[in-house]
């Protein structure tokens, strides 16, 4: 692999509401896809920091603080740190995992709504809004429902139909209705700043044409809607429990949109980061490094978020990098329908993290991940690739190659003797495979990724079995010791290759072969297995997973 200058680079990654446990869906959607990535540049010598936090404004949250009786920030103080539990079991790397609750984050946003307002971005508009009369509140889209006018779904919210993806404003809806009350509301005027969105159609449109290397799915997406023309938007709504706004000229009782105050989050985090190390600039060389670069791991349903009006706001502010990338993913279903936390659909993370061992459900879930079209996950998958590709091929591998050892050489890796061809041409795979594991790595094709280095694993495989150190055990023990020698170093190379997707077995397996790894995981690089290392304990890599999908 050729030199590779380290690079800046901030993987940012879609802030959950925190008002529900997340399911499989959203792990394989963006957390664990983020992570496999931001391994990967971290092996390569890149800077990275990555970040994301709970979204603690989501009107998703006041809905249920409302049926549940307690205050929002009740629902918050349930659901992030049980947000923080998923990290730590699944292994997922943050730099920083924070929420929109922050001074720091509160501050960003009131100076991002400052600078847009200054630079003629923002003006204010009278405009009328839902009302419910019975509970005497004006409505935040979320507390609307009604019937799509795009698809006809009967359980649309105002700001979004789940069936067919539109973004949608309340007064879109057919038959609106109230969360509330259930009665049909009533249109009253308010007061807002509204966003001038339709400033940056064609500059957003010659970005997007400038775009290389993106999903199809999510260049088209975003191209088609810039082509239809963006309309402004209002930028605050009438809710207490958000943001406030720095000035208050139109009145009581009104917080930034949380859709485009979450989103700042991106640049609110690294500042938080920053200041938590002691260099509170430190969050520029990400963000004002023109050769830094961004990556942005989402599902499809924030496309529209991320690839433009995330982007739009960039442009608005002025002086900050733009997305690099938006590799956002398809969904996952569950018996064909999308996972969702409203609806139920989707076992809680929970209940996979007390049936599976975290590095076979990062495989199960890295094997299916939705990047080009919907992929349907069900536990008798999980537990069918676990156990019959993750066990059987990759854990076979290393238990047999250090079960042979510590039989014919106690426990000390062998020193080779002559190589055969065979030999020759197992060890040149090596850096060819890695480089190609490599090349998925780095174009965000995950899947491609993992399938190629258990390929690695593969072939090692029917190395061994071609070789049969078993057999020459009892004849010829320098071709036996130097078959393991081979063995061991293409186990080392397949274990490089896996550490993203399995960091804690991938290091188990190098640091018992005397490779040690830097803190943020092996260096990605063909590694040396010396003959004469005495072999560190290493029992089973993975249990053969026994499940009652009743249960």
């Amino acid at each position: 692999m050729t030199h590779h200058e380290p690079i800046k680079v901030l993987v940012a990654v879609a802030w959950p509401y925190a008002q529900g446990s997340l399911h499989l869906g959203h792990m394989a959607g963006a957390y664990i896809p983020a992570d496999i990535y931001a391994r990967y540049r971290r092996s390569l010598g890149d800077d990275v920091l990555m970040v994301s936090g709970s979204d603690v404004h989501g009107t998703p949250i006041t809905v249920k603080a409302d049926e549940m009786g307690v205050t929002p920030a009740e629902i918050v103080d349930k659901y992030h740190p049980e947000f923080l539990t998923y990290w730590k079991d699944l292994n997922v790397d943050w730099d920083l995992f924070t929420t929109t609750g922050t001074d720091t984050h509160k501050r960003v946003v009131q100076d991002f709504f400052t600078r847009l307002l200054e630079n003629g971005y923002l003006y204010p508009h009278m405009t009328e809004q839902f009302y419910d009369e019975q509970a005497s509140r004006f409505l935040p889209d979320r507390y609307v429902e009604g019937t799509c006018p795009h698809c006809g779904y009967l359980d649309a919210r105002g700001d979004q139909c789940d069936n067919c993806g539109k973004t949608l404003d309340p007064i879109d809806l057919i038959d609106p209705r109230s969360k509330l009350s259930g009665t049909t509301p009533v249109m009253r005027e308010t007061e807002h700043y509204y966003w001038r969105l339709s400033a940056f159609n064609e500059p957003l449109l010659e970005w997007l044409e400038s775009r290389e290397g993106w999903r199809p799915h999510v260049i088209n997406f975003a191209k088609g809607m810039v082509t239809e023309g963006l309309h402004d938007r209002a930028f605050t709504r009438d809710l207490e429990w958000g943001i406030p706004l720095p000035i208050d000229d139109i009145g009581p009782g009104k917080s930034i949109y949380v859709w485009w105050e979450a989103v700042m989050g991106y640049l609110s985090a690294p500042q938080e980061w920053a200041k938590l190390q002691g260099t509170p600039d430190a969050w520029k060389d990400w963000w004002e490094n023109p050769d830094a670069e961004s990556v942005y791991f989402v599902g499809k349903d924030n496309i529209p978020f991320h690839a433009i009006y995330w982007p739009a706001l960039i442009l608005g502010h002025g002086g900050l990098n733009m997305p690099t990338n938006v590799p956002a993913n398809q969904y996952v279903t569950f018996g064909g329908a999308k996972a969702s936390k409203s609806r139920g659909v989707g076992r809680p993370v929970g209940w996979y993290l007390d049936r599976f061992e975290p590095d076979a459900l990062r495989y199960a879930i890295a094997q299916t991940l939705p990047e080009s079209n919907d992929s349907d996950l069900s536990d008798g998958e999980i537990v069918r690739r676990v156990n019959e590709e993750l066990v059987a091929t990759w854990g076979n591998l290393v238990n047999r190659v250090v079960a042979m050892t510590n039989r014919y050489f106690d426990g000390v890796v062998p020193t080779p003797g002559d190589l055969n061809d065979a030999d020759t041409v197992a060890l040149a795979s090596r850096q060819r495979a890695l480089d190609e594991v490599s090349e998925n790595l780095a174009a965000v094709r995950l899947r491609a990724g993992i399938a190629r280095a258990m390929q690695m694993a593969g072939d090692a495989n029917a190395y061994l079995n071609d070789l049969a150190p078993w057999i020459t055990a009892k004849t010829d023990m320098d071709r036996t010791g130097t078959t393991l020698w081979v063995a061991h170093q293409l186990i080392a190379a397949t274990a490089v290759a896996l550490a993203p997707y399995l960091p804690e077995t991938s290091v188990r397996v190098l640091e018992a072969q005397g490779i040690e790894s830097p803190d943020s995981g092996p260096v990605w690089q063909v590694p040396t297995v010396t003959g004469g290392t005495q072999l560190a304990a290493l029992g089973p890599l993975f249990a053969k997973v026994e499940l009652d999908l009743e249960d």
